[in-house]
């Protein structure tokens, strides 16, 4: 008896990989060659083009052989389409004059006063109903019959730079010029050394509308004269004398971004802030016209990004009436770098106008100074603000606006103040002490300082004792521990005086206060009506102070800074939000 064998699924799965595999590379291999003959055709094609193209030039007058909207100009097309054996294509003309060294060079020596000597014509041919298509490229020169004569034309040469001074290669040039007969409107580029170079321009006085700017980067160009926007520029449109070279030159770099954030000075997003920014780079005068002055809003997280800046020194200001401007961290004008990412906060409060943000700057370095006790006054009025410091305030207590309090503590009664309550016969508990704790005070981050309690009003009614208001505090980065304690850093102590030096609770984030009313006589209750904290944390301008509600009239500012001399100025205040800085000397 004969055993049988069959193939196994296994190596039927096998069998057919292989099979899949090698008829796989039989079509890939037809498709490879398939596209090669294509590729082929279309080449053949684009030369015949290109080669018909060269003949219509050959044929043109010396006259003729030139771009539309071109230097030299022609009647070339420096873009046209053609078609040919199914194929569609796009071609590129540039035609330009070369200044041959046989003769010497423009500016060299021997100094060639007519540098058009002939020119070079460069076409680009690509198939743009291919896949894969190489473009094919020919560059050929053209020359004039005969001797050359004295030229009645100039030279434009167009220089590029960054932001250091160095050459860029590559930027777009766009040249306009609609009073010379034909037109002249054409884009190229720069080359190695950051230079564009025309030779046989046609004279014109102040007609020649020139702008640079590459992928990525800012762009720069002139202005036309008498522009009722830019009467004067500083850049004017350049001019081209006969057998004379007119050097123009452009500044641009990688453009940057702005992050702009508005919100209070404990770092709560004030949104949907309008302001203004403005650049410091002029392109005229008398009147000076800015280069980049815009307007904007932040979200209503208060953030937005400002994208495509070009590097420069950038002030801001508020648009809307509701919110003053508080000051700017860091301080501006703010400098944007090439390429690079800024970050500016504008603080903001609720309008009180007339106001006065008043900066305290270093003579000598610029630099902003803190701790600057910065004195404002006037007839009838005296204010004393110092810089790095802000104030935050509660002046009323309804249900849900503390987190806890006694039973003998009433914040309804008297609306806006905190008293004790009284009993059915009008009279007041004596027995001890009633308390009530405020709700967490957020002041924007850790690294937070604060420096002054006050409270209002700053007398009791004598019945009521000596130490019938005050204060405990506590403060911490979690939100949850709070460990009241006095000015000796203890629970055994409290503030009893309504104007005190806090002690012991720098470096932390969040604050609650807890305020303890009795009474010696119960024919009397004291009063808690507002509190404030003097701070200094991440959110708080460091140089600037703001003086609100203000009379329009003209005010002293006295400045005094540890180290440095005292400075004075006279500020005059009108209406709305001024501002005025102070120089202190070293």
């Amino acid at each position: 008896m004969n055993a049988r064998k069959g193939a196994s699924l296994v190596d039927l799965i096998i069998s057919l990989g292989i099979i899949a595999l090698l008829f796989g590379g039989i079509v890939l291999v037809y498709f490879a060659l398939t596209d090669a003959v294509r590729n082929v055709e279309a080449r053949s094609a684009a030369a015949a083009v290109l080669a018909n193209q060269v003949e219509v030039i050959r044929n043109l007058p010396y006259a003729s052989v030139g771009t539309q909207g071109g230097i030299p100009p022609g009647i070339i097309p420096p873009q046209q389409a053609a078609a040919l054996a199914g194929f569609a294509f796009s071609m590129d003309t540039v035609i330009r004059y070369i200044d041959d060294p046989f003769d010497g060079t423009l500016g060299g020596s021997p100094n060639d006063t007519n540098p058009a000597d002939y020119k070079i014509v460069d076409i680009r041919i690509r198939c743009t109903t291919c896949p894969s298509f190489t473009p094919l490229a020919y560059v050929t020169t053209v020359t004039p019959r005969g001797l050359e004569n004295s030229s009645s034309t100039g030279s434009l040469f167009v220089n590029v730079f960054d932001a250091a001074g160095a050459s860029i290669s590559g930027a777009s040039v766009h040249i306009v010029n609609a009073s010379v007969t034909p037109s002249i409107d054409l884009t190229d580029t720069t080359n190695a050394s950051g230079v564009l170079q025309f030779v046989g321009v046609p004279t014109s006085t102040q007609s020649y509308q020139v702008q640079a700017g590459k992928t990525g980067y800012s762009s720069d160009r002139n202005y036309r004269p008498g522009d009722p926007a830019n009467p004067n520029p500083l850049n004017p449109y350049a001019t081209v004398a006969a057998q004379t070279v007119t050097n123009v030159s452009f500044v641009i770099d990688r453009v940057s971004r702005i992050n702009v954030n508005t919100s209070g000075n404990t770092c709560a997003a004030q949104g949907s802030q309008g302001f203004t920014i403005s650049g410091a780079k002029l392109i005229g005068v008398n009147p000076d016209v800015l280069k980049y002055s815009t307007s904007s809003a932040t979200g209503g997280t208060g953030e937005i990004t400002l994208q495509n800046i070009e590097w420069d020194n950038y002030s801001f200001s508020l648009t809307g009436a509701s919110f003053d401007l508080a000051g700017t961290i860091p301080l501006t004008p703010v400098t944007v770098n090439p390429s690079s990412t800024a970050s500016v906060r504008l603080i903001v409060q609720p309008a009180d106008t007339p106001s006065l943000l008043l900066t305290v700057k270093d003579a000598v370095s610029g630099a902003g100074i803190t701790g600057a006790n910065v004195h404002l006054s006037a007839p009838g009025f005296s204010e004393t603000l110092i810089t790095g410091h802000a104030t935050i305030s509660e002046t009323d207590w309804p249900a849900g606006g503390f987190s806890g309090a006694s039973e003998e503590i009433d914040t309804a009664s008297t609306p806006g103040s905190i008293t004790l309550r009284a009993n059915a016969s009008s009279t007041y508990a004596t027995s001890t002490p009633n308390w009530l704790t405020s709700n967490t005070i957020d002041l924007g981050g850790s690294a937070s300082s604060l420096y002054r309690l006050s409270w209002s009003p700053v007398s009791q009614p004598a019945p009521a004792g000596s130490e019938s208001v005050k204060v405990q505090l506590a403060a911490n980065n979690d939100n949850a521990t709070w460990n009241f304690i006095g000015p000796d850093g203890t629970s055994g102590t409290y503030y009893t005086n309504p104007s005190s030096t806090i002690v012991g609770l720098n470096g932390n984030r969040y604050l609650r206060y807890k305020v303890f009313l009795s009474t010696e006589s119960d024919a009397v209750t004291p009063r808690f009506d507002s509190v404030t904290f003097e701070f200094n944390s991440v959110c708080v301008p460091q140089f600037q102070v703001l003086f609100s509600g203000l009379s329009p009239d003209t005010y002293l500012a006295t400045v005094a800074a540890a180290g440095y001399a005292q400075g004075t100025s006279s500020i005059a205040v009108v209406s709305g939000s001024e501002q005025a800085s102070v120089l202190l000397a070293p």
